[in-house]
């Protein structure tokens, strides 16, 4: 017996260069988010931040 071929269909997924947004929500209110970072952990920004100002000074 021989085998019968059988049709496939080809599904291609594309997005369009005109819809596309590269990381929306990286640099939205950039600003907000380092002051929430900086404020909710203000003792660990310290303890890493003040030896490299004093090393760079």
């Amino acid at each position: 017996m021989g085998k019968q071929p059988v049709r496939m269909k080809a599904v291609v997924y594309a997005l369009s260069p005109f819809q596309q947004k590269v990381m929306p929500g990286l640099l939205k209110d950039l600003p907000g988010k380092i002051s929430h970072k900086f404020s909710s952990s203000w003792m660990g920004a310290t303890l890493l931040l003040g030896p490299l100002v004093g090393t760079y000074s």
